[in-house]
């Protein structure tokens, strides 16, 4: 997988204790911007690296016809989403 780490806008649904799950996010690839729909989540779990707390979801998708997996992060403190692999 490769690490990116690009800023996205998300589509997310919220439980009633305020924990997100991501449901469709646009991203920029070669100047056009693309919609994943994000199919099934794998694995959510979360980390701190310098004392920032971020989610970790690990999804899969089916992509112009093929299955792809790829990672989410959610900031924490800031709310703000990222496609960290692909």
């Amino acid at each position: 997988m490769k690490v990116l780490m690009q800023p996205i806008e998300m589509v997310a649904r919220f439980s009633q204790d305020g924990t997100p799950r991501p449901v469709k996010y646009q991203v920029t690839f070669e100047g056009e911007p693309v919609v994943i729909q994000v199919d099934q989540i794998l694995l959510k779990t979360e980390e701190k690296i310098a004392g920032n707390r971020m989610l970790v979801f690990r999804c899969q998708s089916e992509i112009n016809g093929s299955l792809k997996l790829f990672e989410l992060k959610y900031e924490i403190n800031t709310c703000r989403w990222f496609l960290f692999k692909i």
